[in-house]
């Protein structure tokens, strides 16, 4: 935990309740209890032993509004986005409860849970102007990146994925968020977790309706995206595929 570098770009959606957590873990208090501080009383942080043998841990948030926390960095970020996104982390719970409730765990995800998982560890928002959009869309790197590099100073990109906050402590270039269509300015965070837990709908999700973007290449938040050749990545920066031929 001391390694965060709570001035990184990516850290804003958290950064101020951050901090505040952190210190009181530096204190001594186990992550779940630092995080209670913080919490309201529509939901709690427990200790992980506190998941009965047997219970699905998406269930078991569902049925008691108590979320079993690791004294780890995962659980830290995780934590942290319960109480910024509480309306739209509540929302993924209730699809992931239903899922669960419908089929059962299975050794592999449905869609829908899948789809969830994957938004709820890496995903993140972007509200851009629609050239941007059009660009990412079509994997073409360098018209996203380069010409049309000056569009990103009226772009916001909010992390939401507690894992891809666990991997950026340590920022490598390949880490990719789930990314998900903004159209709305994101004034502040309260307004964007109610926009977004209204948008979680469970036949739209089911088909991912998200896109991939490597974070470390957006402007201004890795410092080697200015160096000429950064792009240049294939194994980082993708081109589309192609649609099968029928």
């Amino acid at each position: 935990m001391e390694r965060i570098d709570w001035g990184a770009p990516w850290l804003s959606a958290v950064r101020d309740l951050g901090v505040r957590v952190q210190r009181v873990v530096f204190d001594g208090k186990p992550v779940a209890e630092a995080l209670n501080v913080f919490s309201t009383a529509s939901f709690r942080f427990v200790p992980q032993s506190d998941l009965p043998e047997g219970t699905a841990y998406e269930q078991h948030i569902w049925d008691t509004r108590r979320v079993p926390t690791r004294d780890n960095l995962h659980d830290f970020f995780n934590g942290l986005v319960w109480l910024r996104f509480p309306h739209t982390k509540r929302r993924l719970n209730q699809l992931q409860a239903q899922a669960i409730a419908a089929d059962g765990v299975q050794a592999v995800r449905g869609p829908l849970r899948d789809a969830v998982t994957v938004f709820d560890e890496n995903g993140a928002l972007l509200q851009a102007p629609d050239a941007l959009w059009d660009a990412l869309r079509a994997r073409d790197w360098q018209r996203l990146f380069i010409d049309l590099r000056p569009l990103w100073a009226e772009a916001r990109l909010v992390l939401f994925g507690h894992a891809l906050l666990e991997k950026l402590v340590a920022p490598r270039k390949p880490m990719v968020a789930h990314v998900f269509h903004a159209p709305v300015a994101m004034n502040s965070i309260a307004d964007v977790d109610g926009w977004l837990a209204d948008q979680v709908d469970a036949s739209a999700w089911s088909t991912k309706p998200f896109t991939p973007l490597p974070v470390l290449g957006v402007p201004g938040w890795w410092p080697a995206n200015e160096a000429p050749g950064f792009y240049d990545d294939a194994q980082v920066f993708r081109p589309l595929r192609a649609a099968p031929v029928p």
